[in-house]
């Protein structure tokens, strides 16, 4: 009889874990796997995420599903999925609110460009939910399609909250984890640098998803994801139009000012990435050079430009007269 790793062997529907009754398995990771249950003590519906029993032994891993369960409990919006605060369990586990959807991945997958008007729209979603956490003191730092769930009517909710950063928390040595935390496509250039990151560095990962849903790809790929995070560091990214002639030119240049390199020039919060969404008629265009020399906080519109560019040209015009004049002397 061939013995199997306890930690290889899933729960059966109809075992309990606690007083959840285990329903389905749902999917599997290296590090944890999630399940369907059913709370006993109300009939509600949540999902259990269950570390295997190697990751329960290691400290960093122990520490990082601490921090992700301390934080999720603390977190209360309509776009950030609940996580259940629990006492007195048996062993180390998560219990999360239940969602009837699939992953923006899959959507992404199957579909490949999304219509600029729903690209839009999910994304002025995750703007919403970016906002309320980044006002909590919460950093994602690991957004991307595959921690985005999406229902039916297109409602999102952020997820896996594995590797956030709090404010006032103490950080965490990552052991068994790469220095760079997050994912090579979506982490921001500071992050590949070994800052911790910030809000803009949600932003960023945002600007890459929106660029993948509006062009099908995301803006660096490739299959050596050291090849993917030195060119963030040391090129541009692409044009999204260059990819997908439907996108505006107003909607490449938000997608463009949220993938800036340096977080100074990108939106400095998730409100004014969402408010240029929305008001896409009033947003500049061929600016990226500008706004790289200029002041970064300054969101350029239409019609906005003009004023400064008088500005500059006065001490010309003024030079000149006085040339005019001292030659009529």
């Amino acid at each position: 009889m061939v013995a199997f790793p306890t930690q290889l062997v899933p729960l059966l529907p109809g075992a309990t874990l606690d007083h959840y009754r285990i329903d389905s398995l749902v999917a599997t990771s290296g590090m944890a796997t999630i399940y369907r249950a059913t709370d006993l003590t109300n009939d509600r519906v949540v999902a259990i995420k269950l570390p295997h029993f190697e990751m329960e032994s290691d400290p960093v891993f122990y520490d990082r599903f601490q921090r992700e369960t301390a934080i999720g409990t603390t977190l209360n919006h309509p776009g950030i999925i609940k996580v259940f605060p629990e006492d007195n369990r048996s062993r180390l586990y998560m219990v999360l609110e239940w969602v009837d959807g699939r992953l923006l991945r899959e959507v992404i997958n199957e579909q490949g460009k999304i219509p600029p008007d729903r690209a839009v729209r999910i994304a002025l979603q995750v703007c919403a939910a970016l906002d309320y956490i980044h006002g909590q003191g919460v950093v994602h730092r690991d957004l991307k399609p595959e921690n985005i769930m999406i229902d039916g009517d297109d409602r999102i909710k952020l997820i896996d909250f594995g590797i956030a950063f709090k404010s006032g928390a103490r950080r965490l040595t990552f052991g068994k984890f790469s220095h760079t935390q997050g994912t090579a496509e979506y982490v921001s250039p500071e992050q590949v640098k070994g800052k911790r990151g910030d809000a803009r560095s949600d932003l960023y990962s945002l600007g890459v998803i929106l660029f993948e849903m509006l062009a099908g790809e995301p803006p660096f790929s490739g299959s050596d994801p050291f090849l993917i995070l030195n060119a963030k560091t040391h090129s541009e990214a692409a044009s999204p139009r260059q990819i997908a002639s439907e996108v505006s030119p107003e909607l490449e240049e938000i997608v463009m000012r949220a993938l800036e390199r340096d977080p100074l020039n990108r939106y400095h919060d998730a409100r004014e990435l969402a408010w240029d969404l929305e008001h896409q008629d009033q947003v500049a265009t061929g600016s990226s050079a500008v706004r790289r020399t200029g002041n970064p906080k300054d969101s350029l519109k239409k019609g906005g430009i003009f004023p400064y560019v008088l500005l500059a040209l006065i001490p010309l015009a003024i030079f000149a007269l006085l040339l005019y004049v001292a030659g009529h002397n």
